[in-house]
């Protein structure tokens, strides 16, 4: 493949990519701002062809990992899966990762703050659920534990259940049971463990009544 450089053209569906023709034929494409580096009539043997190709291999891969984070953070091996889900080779995957985590794009510890966090503020959640939710996403079970350290179980099922305690305010006067069971059935979904499903249902069917008198 080696040649002398002959044109270099912007792609018309990629702008920041331009296609390398060596001796008249293409070659290869690279992204624009390496291909900038070359000039008109410059020479490119075997080797240098090679590094070029694999520069651009690690730049996609490092752009689609961004793209992929550009959502909502994520956790390594989310990144990974994604990048092995394209077809990409392990050792310019992990080379990928290890890029993201130096530059501060990937922390499963972050990430884990981060996602507890967010449940709890817009769909709060158990630990059990939270610590199945993460582990689901590859995140180690001591950085799970960790980030659900500072967790209040009874300030999250509060929050949940409350919403659903005022639907339900009718029940809890004509059938406290049915109030409890059903109250509790939702909260146990959530993740969150009998003895504080216990005490939320009965804290909420009191105000309930409460409110009602």
């Amino acid at each position: 493949m080696a040649g002398r450089i002959t044109r270099l053209a912007f792609q018309k569906h990629a702008a920041d990519r331009v296609n390398v023709y060596l001796d008249g034929e293409y070659a290869f494409a690279l992204p624009a701002l390496d291909a900038a580096r070359l000039g008109m009539g410059e020479y490119l043997d075997d080797d240098a062809i090679a590094r070029l190709q694999t520069q651009d291999e690690r730049q996609k891969a490092y752009d689609r990992a961004l793209r992929y984070l550009s959502f909502r953070p994520r956790s390594q091996a989310e990144v990974r899966r994604n990048l092995l889900a394209a077809g990409l080779d392990a050792e310019l995957i992990e080379a990928t990762l290890a890029r993201l985590a130096a530059q501060g794009y990937l922390d499963d510890a972050e990430f884990a703050r981060f996602w507890v966090e967010n449940r709890q503020q817009f769909r709060p959640k158990g630990s059990v659920a939270l610590r199945g939710e993460l582990r689901q996403r590859g995140v180690a079970a001591e950085t799970v534990d960790a980030a659900l350290s500072d967790l209040d179980p009874a300030a999250g099922a509060y929050e949940a259940a409350h919403p659903r305690a005022v639907r339900l305010a009718a029940l809890a006067q004509a059938d406290p049971a049915a109030f409890r069971r059903k109250l509790g059935d939702f909260l146990l979904r959530r993740g969150f463990d009998y003895e504080v499903v216990k005490e939320t249902v009965a804290r909420l069917l009191r105000e309930t009544q409460d409110l009602a008198q």
